[in-house]
């Protein structure tokens, strides 16, 4: 799980069971990623292995798995991969949260415009104090 921390994109490994039906779980998984919104590439290491690139502001690894599992997917649930997975969507959920993005909103790029755009000096703002703003 290779990723610069504070970087919206994000690159990371997801395993499969290798206890399946399926043998070629990644294989199968990659052409369902590739689809999805805020997935810029998926591919597969092996067959119980996979790696995906995302962008937070639109997509964690915990809707990533979700959606996985809700299709059928068996992801390796031994106790380092479950470890390792929750503290990575507390830190991507965090992260997502310090940006303005919250839970389930898909206008979290404007929202980081906006943000921004309200922190910078620029000539666009008014310079009365707050209670001339109010004057009639």
């Amino acid at each position: 799980m290779k990723s610069n921390p504070d970087s919206p994109i994000k690159l990371r490994e997801i395993n499969f069971c290798a206890l399946h039906p399926d043998s070629n779980q990644a294989g199968t998984a990659v052409q369902l990623l590739n689809d999805c919104e805020g997935v810029q590439s998926a591919r597969r290491l092996s067959d119980t292995r996979l790696e995906v690139c995302y962008d937070i502001r639109h997509a964690t690894l915990e809707a990533i798995e979700e959606l996985l599992e809700n299709f059928g997917f068996h992801l390796d649930n031994s106790l380092l991969y479950r470890m390792r997975r929750a503290l990575v969507h507390y830190m991507e959920n965090t992260q997502r949260i310090n940006m303005g993005c919250g839970r389930g909103e898909s206008n979290c790029t404007v929202k980081v415009f906006i943000n921004r755009y309200r922190q910078r000096r620029h000539g666009c703002q008014d310079g009365r104090p707050q209670h001339w703003r109010r004057y009639l």
